[in-house]
């Protein structure tokens, strides 16, 4: 159904062998199809998660402007319950925020047992934005993969399952999104002047995309590179990963909390 989702560890990625536009052959109506039943066999799985207790999911979704997470989390997530679910949106830090280290507001929004988060940008724009920016010194970015690492350990070794997925788009698709924004009156509240200055550093957000996905891509937490051009394609390979993930932590409802055999309710 997709390309190798999963770049190999150990090796530097280059995005040019990553094509966003691939499909795998399936069609847009087939994929139209297959979704729905995944959508409903996810919230299945998170209701189960918030039941057993023993786990947790964060999702974070990483991608170029207009890559579409807004879309994926929308038609990913729109049959699970918020009971157990949440969003995560980060965006220009807050004077408190600046005043911790940087990490600090991400870990305090990860999902407790039981919970799935989904990070809409994350701790990944250290690396990403602060970087092609240069609003921090590279000494102080470079750290911060293996700090990101670490910080991904932790919180696997604490029971959260880290599903990382990088959006991938062309740079005509973007520009074609971009235009929407602007032709589109329902969209101009999505378009923002900055938006035109951030797509002239496309090279250096593509350099640093490249070095996120090859040095912060454990078997822990590895990073699922999903050709995004096609909207309906996208959403398909996120919903697949994530059901194929967490069906294989075994989750259980687990038994009553007090013998029941016997009792009638009148």
């Amino acid at each position: 159904m997709s390309q190798p989702l999963i770049p190999p560890r150990g090796q530097h990625v280059d995005l040019r062998g990553y094509d966003p536009a691939f499909t795998g052959n399936l069609a847009k109506e087939q994929a139209r199809q297959l979704l729905p039943a995944l959508c409903e066999r996810l919230n299945e799985l998170q209701d189960t998660l918030y039941a057993d207790r023993r786990f947790a999911v964060l999702v974070v979704l990483q991608g170029i402007d207009t890559a579409g997470k807004d879309g994926t989390i929308k038609n990913v997530f729109r049959d699970v319950g918020p009971l157990g679910c949440s969003v995560a949106n980060f965006g220009v830090p807050t004077e408190e925020e600046l005043a911790h280290d940087f990490l600090w507001r991400y870990h305090r929004e990860t999902p407790a047992r039981g919970k799935f988060v989904v990070f809409n940008r994350s701790h990944y724009e250290a690396v990403l934005v602060e970087r092609v920016k240069s609003l921090v010194p590279e000494a102080t970015w470079q750290a911060r993969y293996d700090q990101i690492n670490a910080f991904e350990r932790l919180l696997v070794d604490e029971g959260v399952v880290v599903m990382k997925f990088f959006l991938h788009i062309s740079r005509e698709e973007q520009r074609e999104r971009l235009q929407e924004r602007i032709d589109n009156p329902k969209k101009h509240w999505k378009f923002r002047q900055g938006d035109l200055e951030e797509r002239r550093n496309w090279d250096r957000y593509q350099q640093a995309f490249a070095e996120m996905l090859s040095r912060c891509n454990p078997a822990h937490a590895p990073w699922h590179i999903v050709p995004a051009d096609h909207k309906w394609y996208r959403d398909l390979v996120v919903a697949r990963a994530l059901v194929d993930r967490i069906e294989a932590l075994g989750l259980r409802y687990p038994g009553p909390f007090e013998h029941l055999a016997g009792i009638r309710v009148v």
